[in-house]
């Protein structure tokens, strides 16, 4: 990466600096030049003996010097049979020099030698402003690379702290992370509760809470607690690291529409280079005009026709594109698979970690007896399943932040727990308990929650049954948002669940799914997408990228969801670094975003070609208009300046967006995956 942003660096200074020097030099040019002394009225004033020769000596050296990066790129694109913008940029500076040239040392004619000079002086601009606006495309990547620090305060043996370059960190070290300071490493918090901030890694501008046993990303920056974390990932094996490289590889990886602006190039390249030659013999050869003015629409067409913007078209999308993505928590890796998503037609999720959180949670409370309420229920029943590592204990037991002290817990061997609350039996148990004990329960309630699928805990006080909880797998909070916008999309959303097909109602109609394929094994997911595709749908799948890889890499577009610092998920194209499914929905909204961008880049591009090479030539000579070589180049910057604004107004949604687009069928459509 690094020697990629030096690369371009090095381009843009070369550029800067050819640019100015020949701007210097052209300015004698200019007022040498016998065509624009009789415009200004100044021919005899300004004229002197070998006046000539000095104007010669001057465009040569602008000609050699500020000319070199074209001439140069002829060769090359010659090498590679692939003839393209530095061909005609060449082209058309060569045959303005020599004929120029000529014409001082004899030959009869105009010299072009200040069209020349301006020419390469609007090219040298044009690049010198390409090379800023690709850099500036990889700025995000750079932010993201200064992200961590230089040194770690790594916790010694002995117990005293010190600091160390991050290059000497170990996995299972341990590091102090002051209040305010960035986290050096991947690793595990061992000691200290704070807020993390790690907007720059995946876009979440609310810093997230982290305590004991939560995982922290380097590059991450501490809030207001200190931190002890055991150091789990440096160098190439940290998410950061991970990032940047496939951020890089998404950048330099073939867009399918490059190929269409690559052929696009290289048409227009033949059509200018062969145009030139059509415009010389017409206007020489049929209408008898003279040799100079032949060459100046000659060349005039050959500079306008330069595929300058159309290079830039698709590079330059797809780099703002890429760090935008980045920046934003999604990790795109493979670009035509991202493309691709904006023709999406059904999308399937994974239900557990996906469109759910996985884990228990309270759903419902339902009260047996007037003299209790909910607030009281859930602190008994908190305090009792607080002592216990179930599941649906854990779940009971986060209810409530007001425990109460407990006496002599204990375990009922797979039926719940009991304890001594404030001079209370308490009982939390499950309805094979209510059996064994015959304590008879008829609440229609109860049957109506059994059949959404949800877990039933009852809660006895002294053996009296007093209210139920009701748990099941939490539904993320932003599913239905996300549903709602995919549906506004016209997107049709399954969901893909190994529940029974009650828990799978219950969650489809929470979130508004429009089908669910429920008892699904994880070995038969891949066929539940096969299933989807031959309805003729282009298929995106989401899951968490671990069981769910044979359905990822069956689908035309695979997402991997909420890969927290794994981001290294081989089968999937897009990775979602944050567990939240908005993120597919801003997923969708970039690659039509992107499309657009692209779209309307190349149909600048080509359509300003379209509309000039014939005012070049001198279509509309009759009337009056003439485009001059000059004018045609300061054209051609032009363009290529919208064309890189154009790219950099790119932005990214997490709500249904329209895009408006051109048909497949213009561009020549795209294959499946």
């Amino acid at each position: 990466m690094k020697h990629h942003t030096n690369h371009h660096a090095h381009m843009a200074a070369d550029f800067r600096k050819r640019f100015w020097i020949a701007l210097v030099l052209t300015i004698p040019i200019l007022i040498l030049s016998p065509l624009l002394q009789e415009l200004v009225g100044l021919r005899d004033t300004i004229r002197f003996s070998g006046d000539l020769y000095v104007l010669f000596g001057l465009s040569t050296a602008v000609f050699f010097y500020g000319g070199w990066p074209f001439l140069k790129g002829l060769f090359q694109e010659l090498a590679s049979k692939q003839p393209g913008m530095m061909t005609l940029v060449s082209v058309a500076i060569t045959t303005a020099y020599i004929y120029s040239s000529a014409v001082v040392f004899g030959l009869t004619g105009k010299v072009f030698f200040w069209e020349l000079a301006t020419l390469v002086d609007v090219m040298l601009l044009g690049h010198w402003i390409e090379m800023k606006s690709v850099m500036g495309a990889s700025k995000a990547l750079e932010a993201l690379a200064k992200l961590m620090p230089s040194d770690a305060h790594k916790l010694m043996p002995d117990g005293s702290v010190k600091d160390v370059p991050l290059g000497e960190l170990a996995v299972d070290d341990q590091v102090l992370i002051k209040p305010g300071e960035k986290i050096p490493a991947d690793g595990v918090i061992v000691n200290g509760e704070s807020a993390v901030n790690e907007a720059m890694l995946t876009g979440e501008s609310t810093p997230v809470t982290k305590k004991t046993n939560d995982k922290v990303i380097g590059g991450a920056i501490n809030g207001e607690g200190s931190l002890t974390i055991a150091v789990k990932g440096t160098g190439k094996d940290s998410f950061l690291s991970q990032v940047i490289d496939l951020v890089k590889q998404a950048q330099e990886s073939k867009s399918k529409t490059q190929d269409l602006a690559n052929t696009a190039a290289m048409w227009l390249t033949l059509i200018a280079l062969s145009g030139g030659a059509i415009t010389f013999f017409i206007w020489q050869g049929i209408m008898g005009r003279d040799l100079s003015f032949a060459i100046e629409r000659a060349v005039t067409v050959m500079v306008i026709a330069c595929p300058h913007a159309l290079g830039l078209a698709v590079p330059l999308v797809i780099a703002v594109s890429t760090a935008l993505a980045a920046s934003n928590g999604l990790l795109i890796r493979n670009r035509p698979a991202f493309e691709r998503a904006r023709k999406v037609q059904a999308i399937i999720f994974d239900k557990t970690g996906t469109l759910t959180e996985g884990r228990f949670g309270v759903t419902d409370t339902l009260l047996f007896s007037q003299d209790i309420d909910e607030n009281t229920l859930h602190q008994y029943a908190a305090s009792v399943e607080a002592n216990s590592e179930h599941p649906i204990a854990k779940a009971i037991a986060a209810s409530s932040d007001n425990k109460l002290p407990i006496e002599n817990f204990r375990g009922i061997a797979g039926k719940g727990a009991e304890a001594w609350v404030e001079g209370k039996e308490i009982k939390v148990v499950s309805p094979g308990f209510l059996r064994e004990q015959d304590i008879g329960m008829d609440d229609k309630r109860v049957e109506e929650l059994k059949a959404q699928g949800k877990t039933v805990v009852f809660v006895l006080f002294d053996g009296q049954l007093k209210g139920a909880i009701a748990l099941a797998d939490i539904i993320r909070p932003e599913s239905k948002q996300a549903i709602a916008a995919l549906k506004a999309m016209g997107i049709k959303c399954i969901m893909l669940t190994g529940d029974n097909k009650q828990v799978a109602q219950w969650v489809s109609d929470q979130v508004g799914l429009d089908e669910f394929f429920a008892e699904v094994l994880p070995q038969d997911k891949a066929a539940k997408v096969k299933e989807v595709q031959s309805r003729g749908k282009l298929v995106a799948m989401t899951g968490d990228g671990v069981n769910d890889a044979p359905a990822l890499a069956q689908a035309d577009l695979g997402i991997a969801i909420g890969a927290g610092s794994d981001v290294a998920v081989e089968t999937a194209d897009v990775i979602l670094v944050r567990s939240n499914p908005l993120d597919v929905v801003a997923l969708l909204n970039l690659s039509k975003a992107t499309y657009a961008k692209m779209i309307q880049n190349l149909v600048w591009a080509t359509g300003y070609n379209a509309f000039a090479i014939p005012l070049a030539a001198g279509a509309l000579y009759s009337w009056g208009v003439l485009l001059s070589p000059a004018l045609g180049a300061a054209l051609m910057a032009a363009s290529t300046v919208i064309v890189a604004i154009n790219a950099r107004l790119l932005t990214i949604s997490r709500s249904p967006v329209a895009v408006e687009v051109l048909p497949d069928h213009k561009l020549g459509g795209e294959s499946a995956k």
